[in-house]
């Protein structure tokens, strides 16, 4: 029996995740090793019991004793903390599915991937703050890792069995977000209810508001250039506002391949899951006809200062992925604590970037596991100053 683990399985990509594992089958089909998940303990416990986990693991380690409480007869054990799970992810598996959202998925990830297994990864800011490491550890233990952002599992199709010397570009598709049609001179007082009320994707709240500011889409050009080791300069992005095409492959011929489906994360995830095999999909079949229309527009870097900052990272690698992705994440938390406005995120990260450039390690070549975590607390030390010098300007 296939042995599986969810990591930040109480999250949306979790939850879709347990969906298409209970519809093929659940403790059935699939041995579930391990499940982990924040704050919501009853529903980390719920799906433990639903799956017949042999371990379930919340982040909050003061969380502890209501897990246990809430696994009472179950024969789950119950742990809390980071270190727990990172050692659940040390627990033997055939398949690792990689959702816990930030930098927090990146020492689990590591762990899972050390042992071998096939890690589908949802957790891009892994590979945005340590790619090279992350891609060389799958290497040296012979183990998979399979993308799941819908525009990295569109790549990976497109590309098939194509050499890489063949691709000429890469575009990424966005939505644009909740605020795509907003009047640019509106955007700096966006409240997070607007910035949460995405038209087409049904995604969690870090990740919406991230889909709004196109910082998520700043990721995911870094990611792609980590994953696929593809120049940045081939890598476009495109506003999609339907989100039918998920990403397209340019190919030196002229050639342009176009992965197309339903907004839907059940798509890559199932792909993932059954890699190298294609299963039906509980997921909608587009009608061609009814769709009408494709539309496409050039993204705005004054709109959306995240694609050009990324830009920059990529220019200086090394620990520059780690600091721009801690702040993009303290940026956020004081947007969404109503401290910042949506503009000032952008400049929270630019400010952390600079102030960082200044000084040593930010372009360091050869990098370690601890190198990237002291850079990660360092710019969040320093993203947090710049917010709060904002929210003072704001007052």
């Amino acid at each position: 029996m296939r042995r599986i683990s969810i990591f930040g399985v109480t999250g949306s990509i979790g939850e879709q995740t347990v969906d298409l594992i209970t519809r093929a089958g659940g403790p059935a089909a699939f041995r579930t090793v391990a499940v982990t998940g924040g704050r919501n303990v009853a529903r980390l416990a719920e799906i433990a019991r639903s799956l017949k986990a042999e371990i379930a693991v919340c982040a909050d380690e003061v969380q502890l004793p209501a897990l246990r409480d809430a696994l009472g007869g179950s024969g789950t054990e119950a742990a809390a903390g980071p270190q727990a799970i990172a050692e659940a992810a040390d627990r033997p598996a055939d398949w690792i599915m990689s959702s816990i959202v930030g930098a927090a998925g990146l020492v689990p990830g590591m762990r899972a991937l050390q042992h071998g297994t096939t890690l589908a990864l949802a957790n891009k800011e892994s590979l945005v703050t340590a790619g090279q490491l992350l891609l060389a550890t799958a290497k040296a233990h012979q183990a998979r890792i399979l993308p799941v952002d819908s525009e990295h599992s569109a790549i990976f199709q497109a590309l098939a069995a194509e050499p890489m010397e063949a691709v000429e570009r890469i575009i990424l598709t966005a939505s644009g977000g909740a605020l795509r049609d907003w009047p640019t001179e509106k955007l700096a007082k966006a409240t997070v209810a607007e910035a949460l009320a995405h038209p087409n994707w049904s995604m969690g709240q870090r990740i919406t508001i991230d889909s709004a500011s196109m910082f998520n889409k700043a990721l995911e050009v870094i990611e792609t250039r980590e994953f696929f080791g593809v120049d940045p300069d081939r890598i476009e992005v495109i506003i999609h506002p339907e989100s039918i095409i998920h990403s397209m492959v340019g190919f030196r011929d002229g050639a342009l391949m176009a992965h197309m489906g339903a907004p839907d994360m059940r798509h890559s995830i199932g792909f993932a899951l059954n890699w190298p095999d294609r299963l039906e999909l509980p997921v909608r079949r587009l009608d061609l006809a009814q769709l009408a229309q494709l539309t496409f527009r050039a993204p705005d870097t004054d709109r959306y200062p995240a694609l050009r900052l990324c830009r920059e990272v990529m220019r200086l690698r090394g620990l520059a992925g780690a600091a721009f992705n801690a702040a993009k994440e303290i940026a956020l938390d004081h947007f969404l604590a109503g401290s910042i406005g949506f503009m000032d995120m952008s400049g929270v990260v630019e400010d952390t970037l600079d102030r960082l450039s200044a000084g040593p390690g930010l372009e360091k070549t050869a990098i370690t596991l601890e190198d990237v975590l002291a850079m990660d607390h360092l710019a969040r030390t320093r993203a947090a100053e710049a917010a709060t010098g904002r929210a003072k300007g704001r007052a």
